[in-house]
């Protein structure tokens, strides 16, 4: 089942970058990347690299429950798994991550997924926050009014699922009466699976920890979408601060797409549904703004994971076995 996923993913890609590119002066989209301004660029990536770093502290927080793992310990982690996302399908990064973290520190697999899977909730919601905001000063077109409302119906019911699966009642029932239903040698496995699981979201049950995430998860984005209005400065865009959150925000949801490894194709449409849809940025600057951001998200994190991927001699066969498992194969 992996490898159809993998060509799907590919597929995928090639009809976003078809959606793109149609109708694009390819000539001036050149132009417009031979004139950006690059000089701004290592502030970009600077301010993205900050943002990382306060991903590595919101995950040191989620993890606290269960383990303490500090933030410059987690740091060659979220970078290897970044690295892993942007050159191996099927989203392997969030595996690479638990697998990387269960190795260096002890932690459980399944907990660690549990944490990366709120991670991932709260940057959801957090998109949709940017877009609401947005949406108060940038007239949405009708494609981000329903990218909006399915966002919203994703993350808002993963919310809720999150919210029973850390309410004591729908625990004891999950552990306690769901597990009884299944045959023994299932429950044991099952069961132990799921303590370690619902371990994981611990954090969620202590206030202090949470409202921490929710700032690290704003600070995290707010870095980022600073980023996107430095390379927007580059190309001599002058976007108002809801209309680079709007970008961030819709870029971002785009790439929950499945796609190709680096999330090639829906990242740059999502892109031109904002700019050129709603912010009326001629296409050709919106492609070529969408090309520069994507690099600059791409590139230098791939080369730091790289980095600390040969630093700990680790295993590219593991990680393309744990890419395979993970498809399905």
């Amino acid at each position: 089942m992996g490898k159809p996923r993998v060509w799907l993913g590919f597929a995928v890609s090639i009809i976003f970058l078809i959606i793109a590119f149609r109708g694009q002066d390819l000539a001036r989209v050149g132009e417009a990347l031979r004139q950006a301004n690059y000089w701004l660029l290592p502030l970009a990536i600077l301010l993205y690299g900050v943002g990382l770093w306060v991903r590595c502290l919101r995950w040191s927080v989620l993890l606290r429950a269960v383990h303490r793992c500090p933030a410059r310990e987690l740091f060659p982690v979220v970078t290897v798994g970044f690295m892993a996302n942007n050159l191996l399908p099927l989203r392997a990064g969030e595996v690479v991550r638990a697998y990387l973290l269960t190795n260096r520190r002890g932690v459980p697999t399944s907990t660690a997924l549990a944490t990366i899977a709120v991670e991932k909730v709260f940057d959801g919601l957090t998109m949709l926050a940017f877009m609401l905001v947005a949406s108060l000063s940038v007239a949405l077109t009708a494609e981000l009014w329903h990218v909006q409302l399915v966002a919203g119906l994703l993350f808002g019911g993963l919310l809720v699922l999150l919210a029973l699966l850390t309410a004591e009642w729908s625990r004891h029932w999950l552990l306690q009466r769901g597990l009884r239903r299944l045959p023994a040698r299932i429950a044991a496995p099952v069961g132990q699976a799921a303590h370690t699981f619902l371990a994981g979201l611990g954090t969620l049950r202590r206030r202090d920890d949470l409202l921490a995430v929710v700032g690290a998860s704003l600070a995290t984005w707010l870095l980022e979408a600073a980023m996107y209005a430095v390379i927007a400065l580059s190309f001599g865009l002058s976007l108002s601060p809801a209309a680079v959150l709007l970008v961030t925000a819709v870029a971002n949801l785009a790439t929950l797409i499945p796609a190709s490894p680096g999330y090639v194709g829906p990242f740059e449409a999502g892109v031109l549904l904002a700019l050129a849809g709603a912010v009326t940025v001629p296409r050709e600057v919106a492609l070529s703004y969408a090309i520069a951001v994507h690099a600059a998200l791409y590139f230098p994190v791939t080369a730091v994971g790289l980095y600390y991927w040969w630093r700990e001699s680790l295993s590219w066969r593991t990680v393309q076995a744990l890419s395979a498992k993970e498809g399905g194969d």
